[in-house]
């Protein structure tokens, strides 16, 4: 499978230019001016013992070279003559400069001293910032998820947004701190040897200035490319990252269709493009740095011969000074080459994180908030289709609930029954095509939260998290109930049968999605967590539908008692379970077709009598198996 059909591609309309990306991350370290400011000080302390050691060496052969005249009294015999003459110490030549000489030992300790104190000064300082950044992105980034609209969910894998978090944010860090550190300690290395070449022989140091434009065409094309490969690399991270988690988010049903082989080769099939873009990546920067390193030595090759044949210099010591600090130039100017391509990365990943964090949130410009609403639904010629669809999910829906009345909708499969509810908190914007009205008022009058207060919601996919019974049942603005009313709502939803025989009661950990409890006991927490809301307004979307027989009906038993005085939406697959709703809602393809009580419907011989007709038939020729397995 080629790489082109088995990765999706990089989007690049909406990127903005490099630099004002780079501007805008750099952007984040303004409120670590203090430490950033300590890192550039602790950087330029270190650089500037760099032509410090050249000038060291300089004045080292200078002070050998004027005052080493050995005085030799009478010439030694012997055949060990020459060994004893280097061995025995010479204090009359050593009291000859003694005040120069003696001081190089001290600067050396000093020059070194001054060299550690800058190093870890600069990289604790920009350590310092960079966990900061990393951790202002990654909040950012979340904190924007929890803000989203659900069509933004519905057109970005778990996996890609999962990713963002992780190695985007990361990548973003290497951008702005760890190429920043290389940029400022080899930078001012560059700048302080450079300063030192030109004030010894700016002649020979104008060789150097001329090879600059030959460097940059080099980084820059490596620095395009580099660009293009990292984004086919966070989006590989991101299909990884995708098929991981749905792999063991599903793992009981790869298990059941055998489905293993098909996980390890998608998976294989998406290491393998990470594989060959990692390798197109360090391909990519290490022959551009090897380059780079070549047109560097051609310079101080160059250099060298002029120095050695052509140009007088003052003395061997200033002609050695000068080759030591030019010899620091090769690895500081290959180290500054590296970060073209670390900054190009972290640029692709600071682009993907600034476009989500970036992303219009939930519209919520209401003003209005209410404690407790009455519970009166009104639907207007009510149209929706889900974004980026050309077909519509509802259709001119009208219909009026009044407070505390039990709506029942059912319908095939698509019929827009779920849709319908979903728009109730304002999951989906459906614009200006129809209005629902709460108590009388559009709801897009009321603030989200104040709208959503007033609705507890239980679907069928039951969502736990990996925390305690107590927490899961007590979740986002009920964590203020007391235990008593946490156990109250898990007794009206009968889930206390199985709670008080856990570990630790309430209060046991329960793994993540309440992977430790069965689908009914999960189903049951779902429901208690609806009863402790007590909302006015209560949609039940297919609630039992994981519940044996006889949970069922203890469930059903219990909803009896809780949809009093509250306005119910039910939507249940078996007609049976909702046959006692104070209204039936009939919808085929996002369209109402009927409305009325169970008798009314079923006396009209229409699309209700249908369905019911067919589900009861249905249950008939499922009943003799069932009772045949209940004999076996």
């Amino acid at each position: 499978m080629t790489e082109d059909t088995t990765q999706p591609t990089v989007r690049r309309k909406s990127d903005p230019s490099g630099w004002r990306v780079y501007l805008r991350l750099l952007s984040y370290l303004r409120p670590h001016i203090f430490m950033f400011s300590l890192n550039v000080f602790g950087f330029f302390l270190y650089a500037s013992t760099q032509p410090m050691l050249a000038k060291l060496t300089e004045f080292v052969i200078d002070a050998l070279e004027n005052r080493y005249e050995p005085a030799r009294t009478e010439e030694a015999s012997g055949p060990f003559a020459d060994l004893a003459e280097r061995l025995t110490p010479d204090w009359e030549f050593l009291s000859s400069f003694s005040n120069e000489l003696l001081m190089v030992p001290f600067l050396v300790i000093f020059i070194y001293l001054l060299r550690g104190v800058g190093l870890f000064v600069g990289n604790y300082a920009i350590a310092n910032v960079a966990e900061n950044i990393v951790h202002r992105l990654r909040t950012q980034v979340f904190d924007k998820l929890t803000s989203l609209p659900a069509a933004y969910f519905d057109d970005n894998t778990s996996g890609h947004l999962i990713s963002k978090i992780t190695y985007n944010v990361a990548q973003v860090t290497v951008a702005a701190t760890e190429a920043l550190k290389i940029l400022l300690r080899e930078g001012f290395t560059v700048i302080l040897v450079m300063a030192y070449l030109f004030w010894t022989n700016w002649q020979l140091t104008m060789i150097f200035v001329a090879i600059a434009p030959v460097i940059a065409l080099f980084v820059s094309m490596a620095g395009r490319r580099l660009r293009r490969i990292s984004g086919k690399l966070q989006t590989a991270m991101g299909s990884i990252t995708s098929i991981s988690s749905e792999m063991i988010g599903g793992y009981r049903v790869m298990r059941s269709f055998g489905g293993e082989e098909y996980e390890k080769r998608r998976f294989r099939e998406a290491s393998r493009y990470t594989y060959r873009q990692n390798l197109k990546m360090v391909f990519t920067a290490n022959l551009a740095t090897a380059i780079n390193q070549f047109i560097v030595a051609l310079a101080l090759a160059a250099v060298m011969m002029i120095a050695i044949s052509f140009v007088g210099t003052n003395g061997a010591g200033e002609l050695v000074g000068y080759m030591v600090a030019v010899g620091l130039l090769p690895k500081a100017m290959r180290q500054l080459g590296d970060i073209y391509g670390k900054i190009q990365k972290g640029l692709v990943a600071a682009h993907s994180v600034f476009e989500q964090i970036d992303q219009q949130g939930e519209q919520d410009q209401g003003q209005h908030e209410i404690e407790q609403a009455r519970g009166k639904v009104v639907f207007r010629h009510l149209t929706f289709r889900y974004p980026g669809s050309d077909e519509t999910a509802l259709n001119d829906i009208d219909l009026l609930v009044q407070p505390g009345t039990t709506v029942a909708l059912v319908g095939k499969s698509g019929s827009g029954k779920s849709t319908l509810v979903s728009l109730i908190p304002r999951y989906y914007d459906f614009g200006d095509s129809g209005e629902i009205l709460l108590d009388d008022r559009n709801i897009k009058d009321y603030t989200l939260s104040s709208l959503r207060r007033q609705i507890a919601l239980v679907t069928q996919d039951v969502v736990l998290f990996n925390d305690t019974v107590y927490n899961n049942i007590a979740y986002g603005d009920l964590a203020d109930k007391s235990e008593e009313e946490v156990l109250d709502a898990a007794r009206n939803a009968h889930a206390l049968e199985f709670i008080n025989k856990l570990p630790q009661g309430i209060h046991t950990q329960i793994g993540e999605d309440g992977t430790r409890l069965s689908g009914g006991q999960r189903q049951r927490l779902s429901i208690a967590r609806a009863f402790l809301k007590n909302a006015p307004i209560l949609i039940l979307d297919e609630a039992t539908s994981a519940l044996d027989s006889e949970s069922e009906n203890l469930i059903q038993d219990a909803l009896e008692q809780v949809i009093k005085n509250r306005t119910t939406f039910v939507i249940a697959h078996r007609l049976s379970t909702i046959e006692s709703a104070d209204m039936i809602v009939v919808m085929e393809a996002g369209r109402i077709v009927e409305v009325g009580s169970h008798r009314e419907l079923l006396a009209k011989k229409g699309a209700y009598a249908r369905l019911h007709a067919g589900q009861f038939k249905e249950e008939q020729t499922q009943t003799p198996l069932a009772s045949q397995q209940s004999t076996e």
